[in-house]
C-alpha cells in the first residue's frame, strides 16, 4: 500500500479546518497510509523585512527536510507549480505506484510560502490555483483531492 506523508507549515487552529482534514485522512485510510506532520511555522513581527522572511523560511525549510522521506517522491504545493486536473491527479498517483515508489511526500508551506530550495529539491511543484488560498484551507482541499484521486483509481463512484 503507498504511503501519503504531508508536511504541513504551521497547525490547524480552526476546528473546522481540524474536523474536515481528519475526516479526509480516515477516508484515506482505505486506499493508502496516510500521515499528516506538522513543523512550527516561525513567528514574524508585524511588516517583516524580506531579509526576516527569507530567515524564517530557512528554517522551516531546515524542519521539513528533516521529515521528508528518505527515497519518496516529494510535491511540494506552491503557486507556481503544475496544475493538474483530478484525473490528472489519480494518474500522477498510478504512475509513481507504477514506477515502484512506495513513498509520496506533499509540502505545504504556511503563510509566507516556501523556499526555493524547498521548490528546487522536490521531484514536482504542483499547484491547486492560480488563485490563493489559506494554507490550512489547502491542507484540506489537498486530502480532499487525494481522497478524490484514489477513488478515481478505483473507480468508486465519488467522483463525477
Amino acid at each position: 500500500m503507498l504511503s501519503v506523508r504531508i508536511v504541513c507549515v504551521g497547525k490547524l487552529k480552526e476546528q473546522y479546518y481540524s474536523d474536515a482534514a481528519n475526516e479526509y485522512v480516515k477516508r484515506l485510510c482505505g486506499y493508502c497510509k496516510p500521515e499528516v506532520l506538522e513543523v512550527r511555522e516561525q513567528r514574524l513581527p508585524m511588516n517583516p523585512s524580506e531579509n526576516q522572511i527569507t530567515h524564517a523560511l530557512e528554517k522551516e525549510h531546515t524542519a521539513i527536510q528533516a521529515l521528508l522521506p528518505t527515497g519518496a517522491f516529494t510535491i511540494a504545493l506552491c503557486i507556481e507549480g503544475r496544475e493538474i486536473d483530478s484525473t490528472q491527479l489519480s494518474d500522477l498517483l498510478t504512475d509513481c505506484a507504477n514506477r515502484g515508489a512506495s513513498r509520496l511526500c506533499f509540502v505545504i508551506g504556511g503563510s509566507n510560502g516556501l523556499h526555493n530550495l524547498t521548490k528546487v529539491s522536490a521531484n514536482m511543484m504542483l499547484s491547486l490555483s492560480k488563485m490563493t488560498f489559506p494554507h490550512n484551507l489547502v491542507r484540506v482541499m489537498l486530502l480532499e483531492q487525494l481522497y478524490r484521486a484514489f477513488s478515481i483509481t478505483q473507480g468508486a463512484k465519488y467522483h463525477k
